[in-house]
């Protein structure tokens, strides 16, 4: 099930955007086998394995790579492998011996996908960091925030997730298709700093023409205008408006009970703060979601800001199934969609590593090879 269905995928554990790229090759029918350290929990949660729900719909198989007889196991499953991930400092798996090149030396058509936040090269490629590091690098960062206030963090959304894993699952996707024609693999190189630039590519656009300035918080698209902005509600919840064109915000004004012909006047930032003060005025003048009753059938470009608790039941993710409940966990639905090939509903993670000889005999490894691979295995210190 699923459009990847067929493809195996080894993931070397790891943290953050490692796991979230995974996820979404399993989601979307990839066979993927977790390896993780013993004992080791990659995601630093500290909690139940249940709640790491980036770890849903693959068995995971516990080996110490350090260990010579362990590392030379997994070269039985990347031989059957479609895909590789790892998400370690650059040069940390040839020290394993399970680089590119010895990898391709056993499967040529091997996709071999590295996570890193700084990139395989460069001068900051063996240093340290994290999602907001990485971002800060690339003026994402700089960008985001209010007017007069410090850049603001989005989360880890921008460099784990957007920059880092959606831009892997994105690079492998190509790198398979390319070796369906070449009949070889290739390093996948995704780097957060890379992919959060990517993401910023139209605000340089804007920038260049004049139309994106570097102070916060004094652009359209990051909370300068009134008309695409954030309000606070009489109930102490939030409304959003986005009604940037001239025919919504004309929508929007007329049903704040202003006089239509306002709209056009706030496409002048002069007019900018002043207009925010007279919507946030009106704004909280009623309760969330009595607005979202008067907005309902209009085309302003008004929406609840819906908490995580609240977000799995709005009608519309309902009808969608945008969410799906697992294990007794709400959480966001495989994506995006197919017509086709439909995802099953994942797996919720899975209690603890299965047993290597199941997982070798998955994956094809007749039952004599299997036995002299576990006997030569050493007892776990």
């Amino acid at each position: 099930m699923g459009p990847l269905a067929g493809h195996r995928v080894l993931e070397f554990g790891s943290i953050g955007p490692g796991p979230m790229c995974a996820m979404l090759l399993a989601d979307l029918g990839a066979d993927v086998l977790h390896f993780e350290r013993p004992g080791g929990d990659e995601l630093g949660l500290g909690t139940e394995t249940r709640f790491n729900i980036l770890l849903r719909n693959r068995p995971r198989v516990a080996l110490d790579l350090k260990r010579p007889n362990d590392a030379a196991c997994v070269f039985e499953f990347i031989d059957r492998a479609d895909v590789l991930i790892e998400g370690y400092r650059p040069g940390a798996m040839e020290r394993l011996g399970l680089g590119p090149d010895a990898c391709f030396a056993r499967n040529p058509r091997l996709v071999y996908g590295r996570m890193t936040g700084w990139g395989q090269s460069g001068p900051l490629a063996k240093s340290a960091g994290h999602d907001l590091n990485y971002i800060a690098l690339t003026g994402a960062l700089h960008a985001i925030g209010r007017a007069g206030s410090s850049p603001t963090p989005p989360l880890n959304l921008v460099g784990d997730f957007g920059g880092g894993a959606l831009y892997l699952a994105f690079g492998i996707a190509c790198a398979l298709i390319e070796a369906k024609k070449s009949g070889k693999g290739q390093v996948v190189d995704a780097a957060m700093t890379d992919g959060a630039a990517s993401l910023m590519t139209a605000f340089y656009g804007l920038q260049a023409a004049d139309l994106h300035n570097g102070e916060r918080g004094t652009n359209v698209l990051d909370s300068g205008a009134p008309y695409y902005e954030v309000y606070r509600c009489k109930d102490g919840k939030y409304l959003s408006i986005a009604a940037i064109e001239p025919k919504f915000r004309a929508d929007l004004y007329r049903r704040l009970g202003f006089d239509p012909a306002g709209a056009h006047a706030a496409s002048n930032p002069e007019t900018w703060p002043a207009e925010k003060q007279r919507i946030a005025g009106r704004i909280a003048e009623f309760t969330r979601d009595e607005w979202v009753r008067w907005f309902e059938g209009h085309d302003a470009c008004v929406a609840p800001v819906l908490s995580l608790a609240e977000a799995p039941h709005h009608p519309h993710n309902e009808a969608r199934g945008t969410f799906v409940e697992i294990d007794g966990i709400m959480q966001p639905a495989p994506a995006p969609r197919f017509s086709r090939t439909v995802p099953q509903t994942p797996k919720p993670p899975a209690a603890g590593p299965i047993d290597l000889h199941d997982a070798l005999a998955a994956w094809g490894v007749d039952d004599q090879r299997i036995s002299e691979l576990v006997n030569s295995m050493q007892p776990a210190s």
